[in-house]
């Protein structure tokens, strides 16, 4: 038997592994699976070359939970380990010292430590007070080995008897750790990160109900009885080996591609709009499949909805700063030898393959989006609805991924029709023009709320777009900054005339200057002017006799807050315009009516008039209205 000390330079060893790794101590498993998967991919490829005498055989990776014993067990049929290898990649870790060790990773994830120093056998005393590894090498005449260690830096290693090839790890579980000692939890933990390695892995069993077996020709028993099925135990297989982003995309169908979608996210009632099959080998190695799901009126910015692997080993779905912003509303897979498996999340936010691979799915999503655009518009834009909140809150968040789909972005009326920003441009500028060469875009955000204002500007001619998505009012502030010409206002912000008034193109007002001010006088006098300013305009006999407007800033900044969750500045404070029309009859009727308290009255009826038409009159006001319509019918 052989005895030493493993190669460190400080008896601290095994209490600074558990202090810094203790609060993620369920990566052990992960790393002795991956070690396992490691050595089964060696010898595979040994077969292959024709480098070694040992059959395969099977290859299953199997754990184990003895609970009396109080041990986990993870076995492999790989390459195997001599007792020099042994004492070369077991005994020796390379540690300058604990201070530098201490002062230079204090604070830094569990991850990060294993990953700096090849510590991913040794992160299973974060579980145990001791290990062993049972261990056959592949070559013909190894002896096979037992290395055992407690805790502490001493070690034992002799010689043992065993018949097949590989190793066998055996977890010797400390107390406050019996938590892994559950089955469940370790089926669990393997489902979370193992279950699309390449070399199946089995633990436990399951129940499977089958029919039994067709009976016998002789067999005299009733046929015509139908076999019910039986509760049979058989192995549980956790993982996929063959995982859908591995496979050529011509080779799958979108039924393959749904399939996978819902064995990624089993709670999800909805079928994805589309995905995108990520393959590439240079400048650096990328697979994966990203599929956009139907976002409309929640942004959800759960950070579980894409996950990042390292061949086929799950690493993480935090990956805010790491992925664009946007990119998180996308659900999917992302592998890459390229990305460390092993490191923190600040370290991957600052990798230069990260960053790179970052700017990659940008362009390939934005070059897939823009496809779909020219091969099948009609389908596109069926989709837009849907795709509408990821492409804008990508070209909020990422001002380069505007400017890759602006040719694309598409902006809908109230009838239904499409158009790219350019399109409508071209569509509306002739009449919508006003006297500075600005393009107004009239839009509604509530076609139910706003009819009367849209009726009233198709009356006109003018087109109406119907912007009523909770991230619209940010993408109208984002596009006007990016189209100098542009401006967006709200069919009920301001009135049409005023708002696209030409050079030649004024309403001549039928009242004078005195009687203006004499209308405006009778309406003040029946609002709150805390609430309500009131306004005369000259403006079309056929407009409404009295309109109610806010203004278009101060509405916007308003629901800007409310998408941001961000307190008002303004509070619950709400200010309207109450714009009476001097050139409609029932303003001359108003200055001719004699009689204060008729005038009082019609003039109250045609300010809660308006105000009911924007939903504004409620409680005893929206009574008061009630009964006196009563009294004038």
């Amino acid at each position: 038997m052989q005895t030493g000390n493993i190669n460190v330079k400080t008896e601290n060893i095994f209490p600074v592994i558990k202090k810094f790794l203790y609060s993620d101590h369920e990566i052990f498993l992960r790393e002795l699976i991956s070690n396992a998967v490691d050595a089964t991919q060696k010898i595979k490829t040994l077969a292959a070359m024709g480098k070694t005498d040992s059959e395969l055989g099977d290859l299953t990776i199997e754990v184990k939970v003895n609970k009396e014993d109080k041990t986990i067990h993870v076995i492999d049929h790989g390459i195997g380990m001599t007792a020099e290898e042994v004492d070369k990649y077991i005994n020796q870790i390379a540690f300058s010292g604990a201070e530098d060790f201490l002062s230079k990773y204090k604070g830094n994830d569990a991850a990060n430590i294993i990953g700096h120093f090849g510590l991913g056998f040794y992160s299973s005393f974060m579980v145990a007070d001791r290990v062993d590894i049972l261990t056959k090498s592949h070559l013909s005449d190894a002896k096979a080995v037992k290395w055992s260690c407690d805790g502490s830096p001493a070690f034992t290693l002799e010689d043992i008897d065993k018949a097949d090839r590989g190793t066998e790890i055996v977890l010797h579980v400390a107390d406050d750790t019996q938590e892994f000692l559950d089955e469940n939890k370790l089926v669990s933990l393997l489902t979370k990160y193992c279950r699309f390695l390449p070399i199946p892995i089995r633990c436990g069993t399951k129940t499977e109900w089958r029919k039994p077996e067709p009976k016998p020709e002789n067999d005299n028993t009733d046929k015509k009885e139908e076999p019910k099925e039986e509760a049979v135990q058989v192995p549980r297989i956790i993982n996929d080996t063959e995982p859908i982003w591995q496979k050529a995309p011509s080779s799958l169908t979108d039924e393959d591609y749904r399939k996978f979608y819902h064995e990624l996210y089993p709670m999800s009632m909805e079928e994805p709009l589309f995905q995108i099959h990520l393959n590439v080998d240079y400048p650096f190695n990328l697979t994966g499949v990203l599929y956009f799901p139907k976002v409309k009126n929640q942004l959800d910015l759960k950070k579980n909805r894409v996950q990042l692997y390292c061949n086929q080993v799950y690493i993480t779905d935090e990956l805010e700063g790491i992925i664009p912003e946007f990119m998180t509303l996308l659900h999917g897979v992302i592998d890459s030898p390229d990305i460390p498996l092993n490191v923190s999340r600040s370290y991957l936010q600052s990798d230069g393959n990260v960053k790179k691979i970052s700017s990659y799915i940008s362009k390939k999503v934005a070059e897939k989006l823009e496809s779909m655009f020219k091969e099948n518009r009609e389908d596109f834009e069926k989709k837009w609805d849907e795709l509408k909140v990821f492409l804008q809150f990508g070209s909020l968040t990422d001002e380069k991924f505007y400017d890759k789909i602006k040719d694309f972005y598409l902006l809908k009326n109230t009838d239904g029709k499409y158009f790219t920003l350019e399109e409508y441009r071209n569509t509306v500028s002739a009449l919508q023009t006003n006297k500075d060469d600005i393009v107004i875009m009239l839009y509604a955000a509530n076609t139910d709320e706003q009819h009367l204002y849209i009726q009233a500007a198709k009356e006109k001619g003018y087109d109406v777009l119907l912007l009523d998505g909770f991230l619209d009012p940010h993408a109208i502030n984002m596009l006007e900054q990016k189209n100098e010409k542009l401006r967006f206002t709200r069919v009920d912000a301001d009135t049409i005339d005023k708002l696209i008034e030409k050079k030649d193109d004024v309403q001549p007002s039928k009242l004078s200057e005195e009687q203006q001010k004499t209308l405006k006088e009778y309406f003040t006098k029946n609002v709150d002017e805390k609430t309500y300013t009131v306004m005369v305009e000259s403006l079309s006999e056929t407009d409404l006799p009295v309109m109610i407007t806010q203004n278009e800033f101060m509405r916007r900044f308003k629901d800007m807050e409310k998408v941001s969750g961000q307190q008002s500045f303004y509070g619950d404070f709400n200010h309207y315009n109450i714009v009476v029309n001097g050139n409609h009859p029932l303003a001359g009727r108003i200055l001719n009516e004699s009689d204060e308290a008729t005038r009082t009255k019609l003039v109250q009826q045609m300010i809660d008039l308006a105000l009911l038409s924007q939903n504004i009159l409620t409680g005893e006001k929206l009574s008061e209205f009630v009964k006196r319509s009563y009294e004038i019918l």
